[in-house]
């Protein structure tokens, strides 16, 4: 790896020079937004001031606060050193490129509270090789991005609480400003993520405030729980606002606070995985925008993986005791569902599938039948590939996140599954991110079908269509009509009542 002369770049703020690595140029580290810090804590992010000279753009910058601990076990690694200082982003483009090419510019998840652009799993060059142009963004975290508090309510004129959202949203407007100085067309984006990431992906799809920066979006794993309110997010503020010992906080002491202070609250303090509805970025819940056919109109390639409820205990929640509530409570009728899972035994079995099915697989379904009310074409999936040597560690399939190394074509360069994954699970990796390139490359109102391993035509209105990715953990691909049709009618018509982290 090496910098030279070729990988100068010249944005609207100044000169960049990156690295080489192999037949791939990256630049690491570039700042999008003004440092949020001091006065600028909890307040939409502002321009970059230009610099003078070579910058060099070789190192990952700081995340935003976190634990690293917790992003090591779930995040995706180690995410380095951490300071408010973390608006930043990183490219992957082809050294060589003769056209503008495709931009696919990726959301990490981490449930708002954790991750980075610069984890290994997210390295953007396997993308590049294959054509396109990577962008990995940080943004604000926890309380840092996502805060309600009287005493900040219409600081600048508009009601703000989603800061990590407008990051988002700078990122986007700094690709729209630049991107063409790295290879990428600036009329052809990609907008993928991944849980939270991929939230944040539909949030945008909602936002007024989005509108025309991308062009395409992937939704891997989001999940239906509803946007938290405008109301409750205030309340939350104050409670905390007491907790840290400031009951009649200004703006000023609330900024004064140390940022650590934040990470490492725990419940009722933390933050929970869903933005706040109720501001300039989120003026409606994204839930009613896209029941709604409102969502900004685009191709839209959205899934999730067979053992999604991997992730519930990570937040509290009882897979067997979900069914037990049920049944104590006499809601959605017990019987109708053990009718849906045919030959499913026991509370903690039934548990782990209506809770996949009712706070992630039903979502892709709401997508899908949103699209269609705008004539917009989505392609659907369902990943339920095991790496050949974890079929005993995830016995019932791909867990919450497994899909992403697949992805970015990564799992033979990250620990541990470099250290046994087979020609047949990179094999399968590969054909993954062939589909993901190609649809950011082809996706169109007019190109429904997408090239891979089999062919991958689009749910357009009047078919419902899903591409199942790996067969019962084996490799494998194919396509399914009317996908668990039933049970996704089901929990549509519930899912705004009864999926909650209570």
């Amino acid at each position: 790896m090496q910098s030279n002369a070729s990988t100068r770049v010249e944005t609207r703020q100044g000169t960049l020079s990156g690295v080489v690595e192999g037949d791939v140029h990256l630049w690491r580290g570039i700042p999008y937004a003004a440092a949020p810090i001091g006065s600028l804590r909890w307040r939409a992010p502002q321009p970059v001031a230009a610099w003078t000279g070579v910058r060099q753009a070789d190192c990952f910058s700081a995340s935003s606060w976190q634990s690293s601990e917790y992003c090591v076990a779930l995040g995706g690694g180690d995410p380095g050193r951490f300071s408010e200082d973390c608006l930043y982003l990183n490219v992957w483009s082809p050294a060589e490129r003769s056209a503008p090419l495709p931009v696919m510019v990726w959301l990490h998840g981490g449930g708002y509270a954790i991750g980075a652009g610069g984890l290994p799993p997210y390295d953007g060059k396997a993308l590049a090789q294959r054509g396109a142009v990577v962008v990995t963004i940080n943004y604000r975290l926890g309380h840092l991005g996502f805060f309600a508090h009287p005493a900040l309510e219409g600081e600048d004129g508009d009601r703000l609480y989603n800061f990590g959202l407008l990051d988002q949203i700078a990122a986007l407007n700094w690709v729209q400003e630049n991107i063409a100085a790295f290879g990428g067309d600036r009329d052809n984006v990609t907008l993928f993520g991944e849980s939270a990431g991929a939230r944040s992906v539909m949030s945008l799809m909602a936002s007024p405030k989005a509108r025309g920066l991308f062009h395409k979006a992937i939704i891997q794993s989001s999940y239906t729980l509803p946007d938290l309110p405008r109301e409750t997010a205030l309340a939350r503020g104050q409670r905390l606002a007491e907790h840290l010992h400031l009951p009649n906080a200004t703006a000023e002491r609330l900024r004064e606070l140390p940022a650590d202070v934040f990470w490492s609250l725990e419940p009722p303090y933390n933050i929970g995985p869903v933005p706040i509805v109720g501001d300039a970025v989120l003026p409606q819940p994204m839930l009613d925008v896209f029941f709604a056919g409102k969502q900004h109109a685009m191709p839209v390639l959205v899934g999730s993986n067979s053992d999604e409820a991997s992730v519930m205990p990570v937040f509290g929640i009882d897979l067997a005791g979900q069914i037990k509530k049920l049944r104590r409570e006499r809601r959605l009728g017990l019987g109708l569902i053990k009718l849906l899972y045919p030959g499913v035994k026991g509370d903690e079995e039934l548990g782990r599938q209506v809770c996949r099915d009712m706070a992630f697989t039903t979502l892709g379904y709401v997508v899908m039948q949103a699209q269609q009310r705008i004539n917009q074409p989505c392609w659907r999936y369902w990943f339920d590939y095991v790496a050949e040597a974890e079929h005993q560690t995830y016995l019932h399939g791909a867990w919450h996140g497994n899909e992403v190394p697949y992805v970015f074509d990564t799992l033979g360069q990250i620990t541990p599954s470099s250290a046994y994954a087979t020609e047949n699970d990179l094999a399968f990796a590969a054909s993954v991110a062939d589909y993901w390139v190609n649809f950011a490359r082809d996706a169109s109102a007019s190109h429904t079908v997408l090239a891979g391993p089999v062919r991958w035509p689009a749910a357009v209105r009047g078919r419902d269509r899903l591409l199942r990715m790996g067969l019962n953990k084996q490799a494998g691909f194919r396509v399914e009509n009317r996908f668990m049709r039933a049970r996704m009618a089901l929990f549509k018509r519930v899912m705004k009542h009864h999926v909650n982290l209570d």
